[in-house]
């Protein structure tokens, strides 16, 4: 029986990163949630302050966990075994996206399919609904608050059709990004890849341009009852994670223009291929559920 060879599992050195980030996300949720309370009063505040300390700390530990990763790879210090670590934890890291968008759609799903049925009387509820919220329709969106306020729905027409056809689009460049570096394509990869960071800026623009229109011409806020709630959080955190990825996407541009990447050394560029594509699927329930039902 012969030996059995066991490779050696690469252990990285001790990192300042891992608390670095999580500081950075600290600031950034402080501050944000500061910065929207001080806004909505009109007040100032330092949540704008610390927000900008989040983001700036956020960008800082990106640079300087990337650079020791690239390093780490470069230099073959990488293993096979340690390979297949890494695949097993992008997985799981997409599964949690998975699931913290499910939370949302849950909530958009009780919101719609329960609450504002069982408001409007449904289930024996005549009661309820006369004491709660006299007159209530239950109907969707809900355009009227409790106080009176109302606003204008947001159409899937427009803006949010446009985007939907940019981010498609986008994960076709993106995957054929991919055929041309399994295939040793260099211009193909370099070219596909340029043009899916683009579409995604392109997404982003088009995106705040949308919010800039519900807030002005429609009355479409954050104080717009559950409708404007709901859809401010899936949009805003889905654009948080087009972010997210158009930034790994460029990270794995300068890379290709550096040389790094063959069929066999990819998981870098492989991983960040497959958070672009949930980026993608996601946009696909959310136009369909936020914007088209």
């Amino acid at each position: 029986m012969s030996q059995q060879q066991y490779e050696k599992y690469y252990v990285p050195a001790q990192s300042p990163w891992p608390i670095v980030g999580a500081v950075a996300l600290f600031l950034i949720a402080v501050g944000a949630g500061n910065f929207v309370i001080e806004s909505s009063k009109g007040e100032d505040g330092y949540g704008g302050l610390i927000l900008l300390a989040g983001l700036i700390t956020l960008f800082t530990m990106l640079i300087g966990w990337f650079r020791d990763q690239i390093h780490e790879s470069m230099n073959g210090i990488h293993s096979k075994q340690l390979g297949r670590s890494y695949r097993q934890g992008m997985s799981w890291f997409i599964f949690s996206e998975v699931m913290f968008f499910a939370a949302f759609f849950g909530a958009l799903f009780y919101a719609r399919v329960i609450s504002t049925q069982w408001l409007g009387g449904a289930s024996n509820n005549a009661m309820t609904n006369e004491v709660l919220w006299p007159g209530f329709e239950a109907i969707w969106p809900l355009v009227t608050t409790p106080d009176g306020t109302t606003t204008e729905a947001m159409g899937w027409y427009g803006l949010p059709l446009i985007n939907t056809v940019v981010l498609l689009l986008s994960s076709v460049t993106c995957h054929f990004a991919h055929v041309g570096l399994e295939t040793g394509n260099r211009k193909k990869l370099t070219s596909l890849l340029g043009v899916t960071i683009l579409l995604g800026i392109f997404f982003l623009i088009l995106q705040a341009e949308e919010y800039i229109h519900a807030y002005r011409e429609m009355g479409l806020t954050l104080q717009s009852g559950v409708y404007g709630n709901t859809f401010f959080m899936l949009t805003g955190f889905h654009g948080l994670h087009v972010t997210l990825g158009t930034i790994l996407l460029i990270v794995m541009f300068f890379r290709v223009l550096k040389g790094h990447f063959n069929a066999e050394n990819q998981f870098a560029f492989m991983a960040a291929s497959w958070y672009w594509h949930f980026v993608d699927v996601v946009w696909v329930m959310l136009f369909f559920f936020v914007y088209v039902l």
